[in-house]
């Protein structure tokens, strides 16, 4: 099945890539979420226009990836979450929460598909999350969970 991917999905391909993959997958899995569209030959005409809506959002080059990346070194970034007595958190602490928090400590404004949280962080503390700034750039990010 030819498609034409609308979100970065890793080991796959970027926005406006066209790829091939198994009908089983581009059909159950990222058709119905809508990370890719069918490769018709309207489709590939608008390959152009999601390259250049994506490229208004996305970090630019290497060298801005590592002027973000160094932004995100000097962050203290806290993240507010109910939590009970015993330091466990009702629920867990999502990558939206990490940008939410990166944003309001005055940190550039990421997209939450590039952050990593490992596992489910559950518990008050500091936790190390990545995030994915360009392809070559990857930066560990402390953040320090908070009861709220």
């Amino acid at each position: 099945m030819k498609l034409i991917l609308n979100a970065d999905i890793p080991n796959l391909g970027g926005p406006g890539d066209i790829v091939e993959v198994k009908d089983g997958y581009g059909r159950n899995y990222l058709l119905p979420r809508n990370l890719a569209v069918v490769a018709t030959r309207g489709a590939e005409k608008q390959v152009e226009q999601i390259r250049r809506a994506q490229k208004s959002r996305e970090i630019r080059d290497l060298g801005h990836a590592q002027q973000v990346d160094s932004q995100l070194r000097n962050l203290n970034v806290t993240v507010p979450a109910k939590a009970g007595d015993s330091g466990r958190l009702f629920g867990s602490v999502t990558p939206a929460a990490v940008v939410d928090a990166v944003k309001a400590s005055g940190g550039p404004t990421l997209d939450k598909r590039t952050v990593d949280v490992p596992g489910h962080i559950k518990t008050l503390g500091k936790h190390q999350v990545q995030v994915r700034l360009h392809p070559e750039v990857t930066t560990e990010l402390s953040i320090a969970v908070i009861a709220s």
